[in-house]
Formats: C-alpha cells, structure tokens, sequence
C-alpha cells in the first residue's frame, strides 16, 4: 500500500473490461486514478488533472496511444508527463525506437508486474524532484550481456562481477533490447553472431532508441577471418568498440575504455 498522499494515475484503454479492473486494483493499493477510453479523452483529462504518471494502451482506435503521446510530447522530443505504455511485446522495438518513454509492461497485463513498474516509475520520478545536494550520486556499475553460450556467459558474468560491475544477462537477441530499456546500464556486451538477433543488429536498434541511444555498446567476437579490422568503430553505426575475443580481461579493458 502506498503512501497516505496519493500519487496521481492517468489509466487510458479502450478496454472497458480492463480499464475498470486496472483502476480498482491500482486504487485498492492506494493511487488515486482517473482514466480515459480513448487518446483523445485523455488528453482532455489532462486539462484539468496534473498526474504523476500516464498509463497508456497503445492499440486504441481514434488517434491511439501513438497520437496522444506525439501530443504530449516536448519540442525536444521528451514527454511532458512520466508515461508507461501498455504494448505487445512484438511491436515494443518499433515503437521505442520512435518516442521516448519510462517504462512498458506486455499484454495481457498481469497486475503485479504494472505495480512494480508504477512504483519504479513515481519513485524516479519524485526522487528526480530532491536536489544533487541531498542524494548520493552513486556511479552507473552495471553492465549488460548478450552470450547465448552458458559457459562463456558464467565466465564473462564471473570477470565482471568480480570487478564490481552489477551484471545483468540475456540469452537471446530481442531480450536484448528489453533489458537494455529497463535496466539502463552504463554499458552493453555484445556476441556478434548472437541467437535471434545479431549484434550488429541490435546495435543499431539500440542507438536508434532514446532511452538506450546513449549507452556504449561493445561488440565481441573470436573469429579473425570476419571481423572488422580496427578495434573502435565508428559510433554512428551503433558500436563503440569491438574485441576479437570473448575473454574477460579484455572485455573489462574496453567497458572501462569507455565508462570509467
């Protein structure tokens, strides 16, 4: 149950049946919500109503969830609220390639992975309102990997954590892609040749993103006969460094290149 000064909720889906449960469970855990069936219903709720955080579908009829968050969106390309976009997890690449927003859940949406996100989210974002003075700027040591071999991937998650890097793993391509949204590392460690997606690939997808555009990407490999030449690669096309080896120490040595 959250705190007796409610945060504030903008539900918006054209899925009565859905709307009505997602409003009752989030106002039983103590949220104060008001919710919307369409994008253009939500955008009239917000003239008279200052959310902390906009829930929204993304396949509604009328200008959908693509057209109320482009008119929500600031000159910079920013949201002028906290949005969590409720989406198919097959369209979530496309989708955030182009808007920039805090956080999603897949549907069918189970409740209590929307809590953890809503609480994740309003958290953020009221810590965000605290000055630098009063919080403990704390350095990013998180590093996110892309091995779909378990036994390099222990190996690699060994090196790093010993170095005192939170590791995060994924075994696939796409998986990739989520957790680099939610998780924000200071870096991704990347197998060019990689299950579902290569990583050359999904380096490109990464910069192409607004939450991830940033992030420095290394790309590794053990097979000299078809890897680049030159160890730094030009940013634009989505890597920042590449190695020829799949060994720990040298993985370390680029990340620390480039985050420390």
């Amino acid at each position: 149950m959250v705190a007796q000064d409610k945060s504030k909720i903008l539900l918006i889906d054209d899925d009565t049946s859905l709307l009505v449960t997602l409003r009752d469970f989030l106002s039983f855990e103590g949220y104060e919500v008001v919710t919307a069936d369409s994008g253009e219903q939500g955008l009239e709720r917000l003239k008279d109503y200052e959310p902390d955080l906009v829930i929204v579908d993304m396949s509604m009829p009328g200008m959908g969830g693509i057209g109320f968050l482009k008119a929500i969106s600031e000159p910079s390309g920013g949201m002028k609220y906290s949005v969590l976009v409720l989406t198919a997890r097959a369209n979530m690449a496309e989708f955030f390639a182009n808007v920039d927003v805090d956080g999603f859940v897949a549907k069918p949406c189970n409740p209590e992975d929307l809590l953890m996100e809503v609480a994740r989210i309003i958290f953020l974002k009221k810590g965000a309102g605290k000055t630098k003075s009063t919080i403990a700027s704390e350095p990013n040591k998180s590093v996110l990997l892309g091995e779909d071999d378990e036994a390099v991937l222990a190996s690699l998650t060994e090196a790093f954590t010993r170095a005192g890097y939170d590791v995060e793993s994924v075994t696939n391509g796409p998986e990739i892609l989520e957790k680099a949204l939610i998780c924000k590392p200071a870096a991704i460690v990347i197998k060019r040749i990689f299950t579902g997606m290569n990583g050359d690939v999904i380096a490109n997808l990464l910069k192409e993103m607004p939450n991830t555009k940033a992030i420095p990407i290394v790309l590794y490999d053990n097979d000299d006969t078809t890897t680049p030449e030159s160890k730094y690669i030009n940013v634009e096309s989505g890597i920042s460094a590449f190695v020829r080896t799949h060994y720990g120490t040298d993985l370390l040595a680029a990340v620390r290149t480039l985050v420390d």
